[in-house]
């Protein structure tokens, strides 16, 4: 790991509605996460999670604070700037999944890559090595509804990496899955980080999942605790590494 902040946050807050109907979803976080490192954000459902993740990718704007994502800050840039710096630089990894029905495993991989300057063969070309990757090479031209959930999930992952990302935001990647598929999900994360110096950032409620990043730091009601800090009621994880 790296002494290059990754993401920089100080005082960051995200507020919405007005007065009355005011409802405050993050306040006065502050966050450091280097490169090469794999952070697990942990926090019951409404701690505000989301609300830092979409920050972080700039699909939101704080009330307050700042934040530097890759030595830049994402409030200067216009949107459609805003939406090439993203796909560029940062993988994102969802719950649901988010593939698109109509395609093959190789053409939602290859997906991301339509906004760069590749051509054609390049493109599947890139987005193949990524489904190899993930384990994925004999499914690429497998609709996702021929896929298990798991598979699905590795998609998701082969198209998140298919950029060869600065970044990875994982935003409750497990939600849908088993146990066991979780787990296979989880520990491919694991190696994305550790054989491929991938810097991840992954939003959970599951102290499962958390076991697989190195650090963990917890929201509570708004509020991102100090390194070290579990909320007062807390009766889920301490870290332990996985094997």
């Amino acid at each position: 790991m790296s002494h290059e902040v990754v993401i920089s946050a100080r005082h960051l807050g995200k507020e919405y509605g007005h007065e009355a109907a005011r409802v405050v979803a993050l306040k006065d976080a502050n966050m450091d996460l280097y490169q090469g490192e794999f952070v697990a954000l942990m926090g019951p459902s409404g701690s505000g999670k989301s609300t830092l993740l979409h920050l972080i990718a700039a699909m939101d704007r704080p009330t307050e604070g700042e934040i530097r994502v890759l030595g830049q800050d994402p409030q200067r840039l216009s949107d459609r700037r805003i939406a090439r710096w993203r796909n560029a630089h940062i993988g994102f990894v969802f719950q649901s999944f988010n593939l698109i029905p109509v395609l093959s495993a190789l053409e939602n991989v290859e997906l991301p890559l339509k906004l760069t300057k590749l051509r054609r063969t390049q493109r599947l070309a890139h987005a193949a090595t990524a489904l190899h990757l993930v384990g994925l090479g004999e499914r690429a031209h497998h609709l996702p509804r021929q896929l298990s959930g798991g598979q699905e999930q590795r998609v998701a992952i082969a198209r998140a990496i298919a950029t060869d990302p600065d970044l990875i935001l994982a935003d409750e990647p497990t939600g849908n899955l088993d146990a066991h598929t979780a787990h296979e999900v989880l520990t491919l994360l694991k190696k994305l980080n550790q054989e491929y110096g991938k810097t991840i950032l992954l939003v959970t409620h599951d102290p499962h999942a958390a076991r697989f990043a190195t650090r963990i730091q917890y929201l509570d009601k708004g509020r991102l605790l100090p390194e070290g800090q579990t909320p007062e009621d807390w009766t889920g994880v301490t870290l332990q590494q996985t094997e």
